[in-house]
């Protein structure tokens, strides 16, 4: 009975800190979502939010751009932990380098990327030097949706990748030596035992690192704003303009009630995906 009671007050604070902080949110923003204007609850907000122009294009950019960052990240962090792993003197300075965006704010990310890609930026700059170009390139215009895709790619893949990389380089760091030494004992190739011994015991740290990641990615919004402000639109941009633009809290909580929905259905896409064993630790 003690040890019962010692259980449930060791996750008492957690589960406090749960409810308060999200789950009574969750409530509050639900019932705004589903509220009417003229009293009780309808579809009303949501039907506001779907039949808006940039719902769409919203949409469509926010799963394009988790779909496409999402895997990028995590090559280039396989690929860079297997670097580190196999440094042998300076390897925490290598890492402490490349987690230096790490303590960037989204905002100044896209601040320093609108640097590099803006008309007067250090891109154009180089462009023109080296005789390239003879006029600046708008990358960022109204109409290039393409460059201005690609500027926010790279933006979250050199702010973000880090986190990524630091939970792939602590799952590879808890994976025993005995098995990669017993792999190459039987002849296996370093790509044999990357696939067959690496990847397979990795599995817990990369359904954490892929559930983190594209939930963030999913709720993208700082960087977009910073370097194409309204003209490429995302679900958290579109939740943020509704709040505080158009002074609509109800609609604004239906987008983030889809943004949320997508969030926990690539969460249990993952969970099922990269199921983890019992009894094996992330």
């Amino acid at each position: 009975m003690q040890q019962r009671n010692l259980a449930y007050a060791l996750i008492a604070p957690a589960a406090i800190f749960t409810v308060a902080l999200f789950l009574y949110p969750l409530v509050l923003v639900s019932l705004d979502a589903f509220s009417s204007k003229a009293g009780g609850y309808s579809l009303e907000n949501f039907q506001t939010m779907y039949g808006n122009w940039k719902f769409g294009k919203a949409f469509r950019n926010t799963v394009l751009l988790a779909l496409l960052v999402v895997p990028i990240q995590i090559v280039i962090s396989l690929a860079m932990a297997q670097m580190l792993m196999r440094i042998q003197r300076g390897r925490d300075a290598f890492l402490y380098i490349w987690t230096i965006p790490l303590g960037i704010s989204d905002l100044a990310a896209g601040i320093i990327w609108l640097g590099i890609f803006e008309q007067t930026g250090f891109l154009n700059s180089v462009l023109i030097k080296t005789g390239l170009v003879a006029a600046p390139v708008s990358f960022l215009g109204f109409n290039d949706t393409g460059s201005t895709l690609i500027a926010v790619m790279l933006a979250e893949i050199w702010r973000s990748t880090p986190i990524v990389l630091v939970i792939l380089v602590s799952g590879i760091g808890l994976i025993p030596k005995e098995y990669g030494e017993a792999a190459e004992v039987f002849g296996a190739t370093p790509w044999q035992k990357f696939r067959r011994v690496t990847l397979p015991l990795l599995k817990p740290s990369l359904q954490t690192a892929l559930i983190l990641r594209t939930i963030l990615a999913l709720e993208v919004f700082a960087v977009v704003a910073a370097l194409s402000g309204t003209k490429f639109p995302v679900l958290m941009g579109e939740t943020y303009h509704w709040q505080f633009a158009l002074q609509d809290g109800r609609v604004a909580a239906a987008f983030a009630l889809v943004v949320l929905a997508l969030s926990v259905s690539t969460t249990l896409i993952y969970l099922r995906w990269l199921r983890v064993p019992p009894g094996v630790k992330a």
